[in-house]
């Protein structure tokens, strides 16, 4: 087994063979050699003695995968619709499954949505069809149908359009596509990474102010590693403090109606180790009239180039809280959740409403398994809007993995040069 180091200074295992998650490498390709990929990120490979199953995580981390290539090809990702009650696999071997794994909530969270995607792209392009572009565009129309609001979506089936389009030969389209994919799953890992690096010194300098009492930090959904391959948006500065030993405390919003904050994100902090208290909902104003609540850090579906952001509903609300109460209110991002061509994101960005099921239902553990339950009156109608707008005006900065930038048009252009605005 070989060691080599990374620019992150973990080490990258070669346990001399090929595997997929470790190498990513298409099993119909004819190229076998890992340092062609040119990874940027490293893998450790184990068995889950009690399942059999391949699994990768960082090392010196407890951040594991949220989706990955497996034996034969095949992409596998966690089935997020039934943590933390159980941990199971679900396998996209086709366009379809791909998205249904967006639609359903399979996946979620705009960066691995958008991962999701380019491998549903690649998938699609194993058809054989006589005209592979036109089966790409169908399937990148199928994908972009199945949820409206994280950009991410619409930013990856776009480049796997284009990257097909510069394919000379079309019998490579699909190693290319696939090796597209492989390359945007990279970018969102590493961007994450810079995330936490650059929102790191947010806390440590929070840290350095209360000694020894630790930062209290209230997020809201979940923008960890389960919606973004990796180390998450606004829990990778969380785990990196952590890391370093800073003492710090995660209020969790329960996050109705599907609770994303009460099951993944409380999972994805116990599984660190790092200690938090989840909340109901309202709960967030109150800590922070109080003096509970040191800092907010959220994620982002879509911000526009103006600064506005689109996130989890409910978001909305906490950052009225926090501007009320003087608390720093960050959003966690990277430069693929940005829309920089809209503007004014309370009229243009596309809130989905979800079913009224999922507010007239709630789920939970029953001992046995995971047991449904209607909360509401037979009579009584519900609606479920998935989103909220959050006006740039409320937010006190942008954590991208380019650096940290106020919320507006001048400081996203000034953060990001290369990028048509």
């Amino acid at each position: 087994m070989g060691i080599r180091t990374n620019n992150f200074g973990f080490r990258i295992y070669n346990f001399g063979f090929t595997c997929g998650t470790s190498c990513f490498i298409n099993p119909k390709s004819q190229i076998r050699n890992p340092e062609y990929y040119k990874l940027c990120s490293p893998y450790i490979i184990y068995k889950l003695a009690s399942k059999n199953q391949i699994r990768v995580s960082f090392e010196g981390s407890d951040v594991n995968g949220s989706l990955w290539v497996g034996e034969g090809g095949k992409i596998h990702v966690i089935d997020q619709r039934v943590l933390p009650f159980r941990e199971e696999e679900f396998i996209l071997n086709t366009l379809e499954d791909a998205c249904f794994s967006i639609r359903e909530m399979v996946v979620r969270g705009a960066p691995l949505i958008g991962v999701t995607a380019a491998f549903g792209m690649y998938l699609a392009s194993g058809n054989n069809s006589n005209n592979i572009m036109e089966t790409l565009e169908e399937a990148a129309a199928y994908l972009n149908s199945s949820r409206p609001t994280a950009v991410n979506l619409f930013t990856a089936t776009r480049r796997m359009l284009e990257t097909a389009a510069y394919c000379h030969d079309p019998a490579e389209i699909e190693n290319t596509l696939f090796l597209e994919a492989s390359r945007i799953r990279e970018e969102e890992i590493v961007s994450c990474r810079n995330i936490g690096e650059h929102g790191l010194p947010l806390i440590e300098a929070i840290w350095e102010r209360k000694k020894p009492s630790p930062v209290q930090i209230l997020t809201h959904c979940n923008a960890g590693w389960l919606a973004t391959v990796k180390y998450g948006t606004a829990t990778a500065p969380i785990y990196l403090a952590h890391q370093k030993g800073i003492p710090i405390h995660i209020w969790v919003d329960e996050t109705r109606p599907r609770n994303q904050g009460a099951r993944l994100t409380a999972y994805e902090l116990g599984l660190a180790g790092i200690p938090h208290s989840v909340i109901p909902d309202n709960t967030g104003g109150h800590l922070m009239q109080h003096g509970l609540v040191d800092l907010v850090i959220v994620g982002s579906d879509r911000t526009t180039r103006n600064g506005d952001v689109a996130n989890k509903i409910g978001t909305y609300l906490k950052a009225l809280a926090a501007f009320d109460n003087q608390v720093p209110f960050y959003v966690a991002l990277p430069s693929s959740s940005i829309d920089f061509n809209m503007e004014d994101g309370l009229r243009n960005i596309p809130v989905e409403e979800r079913s009224p099921e999922e507010v007239v239902h709630t789920e939970g553990w029953d001992g046995l398994g995971i047991t449904r339950i209607r909360v509401l009156p037979e009579n009584s109608l519900a609606r479920n809007y998935g989103f909220d707008v959050t006006p740039a005006r409320l937010v006190t900065g942008l954590i991208t993995e380019k650096g940290i930038c106020p919320a507006t048009e001048g400081g996203i252009s000034g953060l990001f040069e290369d990028l048509k605005i």
